[in-house]
């Protein structure tokens, strides 16, 4: 005999499970604030509450933008997504990393707006660390014009390992290989 479930006393139970392509970017385009869904992944991530089975957040994963940063072993949180259900973006941050892991990946990234009311909680929650602002720019070139109304300055996050952090950790613009002004921010 299975034993029953501990009363939630109104908490939801959510947990993870994958979600199609379609599915994802279906979710994105309805909930995300400011940006549509990317247009390729390597894989996604869905949180369902077990009461409902409603999805209340997603994430997309994928080759990081950068190509600076895309060298085979890191991918970028390309668009993390939720209803506003408490909780759900960290674990669907923490589920996106062990994933990545699992796939023999050894760093993730991803950005958040700066000076607006994106701070970052979730991210530290799942073991993120903020690795520097950069500011926005457009990749525009009068031989190939793009659209530029989502250009934001951001704030890059990092997980992976401190022998990993000097490609990631930035002041400003400019990365740092100092290995003192790294374990200062690492520790921040």
């Amino acid at each position: 005999m299975t034993p029953s479930p501990t009363p939630t006393r109104g908490r939801q139970h959510l947990h993870i499970q994958p979600i199609s392509f379609r599915d994802a970017a279906a979710f994105i385009a309805d909930y995300h604030r400011h940006m549509p869904p990317p247009v390729g992944w390597k894989f996604g991530i869905a949180v369902t509450s077990t009461d409902d089975h409603a999805i209340h957040g997603v994430v997309m994963v994928g080759r990081p933008v950068s190509r600076r940063l895309d060298d085979g072993w890191t991918l970028e949180v390309n668009r993390c997504c939720t209803d506003g259900t408490p909780h759900v973006a960290s674990k669907l941050y923490a589920a996106a990393w062990r994933v990545a892991q699992n796939l023999g990946f050894r760093r993730m990234v991803t950005y958040t707006l700066a000076n607006t009311t994106e701070h970052g909680a979730s991210l530290r929650g799942a073991g993120w660390v903020e690795a520097g602002e950069f500011k926005g720019a457009s990749w525009t070139s009068p031989s190939r014009p793009r659209d530029t109304k989502n250009v934001h300055d951001r704030i890059r996050w990092f997980v992976g390992t401190i022998e990993d952090a000097p490609k990631l950790l930035a002041y400003g613009d400019r990365v740092t290989n100092d290995p003192q002004q790294l374990l200062l921010t690492w520790e921040d």
